[in-house]
């Protein structure tokens, strides 16, 4: 067993007895980069992402073109790097997902939270319910702007339509980090209401994401 091997062993077996609690940020990276690069050190590679991007957190969040220029990272270690935090994503929606129903902002805010972990564009969701409050479906229906307002209440009436929806939650982000409604985020919800009134679907909340906040508009008296 080479002097290589033996570090990796005792660290892996670190790791299993203590978690990663009791590692710096560079060996937690070290520890990652054995199941990409096996035949190499990892150590400096390590190191020198840390250096670079500053933090464990803008490792992961780098884009793949900036990973690529550090030396002795390829298309493995990227793509494992990369994994992580989908990896926590899903995870995070998995452990978020409702029993059946979503019959509070409470539980609506928590379910939709997770799904715009990692995400630096605008997003939005909509979740289809029955008249029980009972899930239909969530869906991811428009990313980046929409074209405009009426499009955007047309697609949203159309899905509900055809999950045979009773009433829906829609739901939006702010890449700001600020979930207070702006005044198109009202317009737009009252708009939203009106027209699914008139075709019988109750639009029941507007939840806005920032980060791990979240706020209801209904709750919010804004609905």
């Amino acid at each position: 067993m080479d002097i290589h091997e033996g570090h990796r062993d005792r660290l892996k077996k670190l790791f299993m007895e203590q978690g990663l609690d009791c590692f710096d940020d560079y060996k937690v990276l070290e520890l990652l980069l054995f199941y990409a690069l096996p035949r190499r050190d990892t150590n400096p590679i390590a190191h020198e992402l840390i250096n670079r991007f500053d933090s464990l957190e803008a490792v992961f969040e780098a884009p793949a073109d900036e990973l690529a220029k550090v030396p002795g990272i390829g298309s493995g270690a990227i793509t494992l790097i990369k994994l992580v935090p989908e990896l926590s994503r899903r995870c995070a929606i998995s452990k978020a997902r409702p029993d059946k129903y979503i019959d509070s902002s409470e539980k609506a805010g928590t379910y939709l939270v997770p799904r715009y972990m990692l995400e630096r564009d605008e997003v939005v969701y909509v979740i289809c319910l029955d008249a029980a409050n009972r899930l239909l479906c969530c869906k991811e229906l428009f990313r980046g702007a929409a074209n405009t307002t009426e499009i955007s209440i047309r697609k949203i009436a159309e899905l509900a339509l055809a999950k045979n929806a009773s009433g829906i939650i829609i739901s939006h982000n702010h890449t700001s980090g600020i979930a207070l409604p702006s005044a198109e985020d009202d317009a737009t919800t009252k708009l939203l209401k009106e027209t699914l009134n008139r075709i019988g679907i109750r639009l029941i909340d507007h939840i806005i994401v920032a980060g791990d906040d979240f706020i209801s508009m209904a709750d919010s008296g804004l609905l």
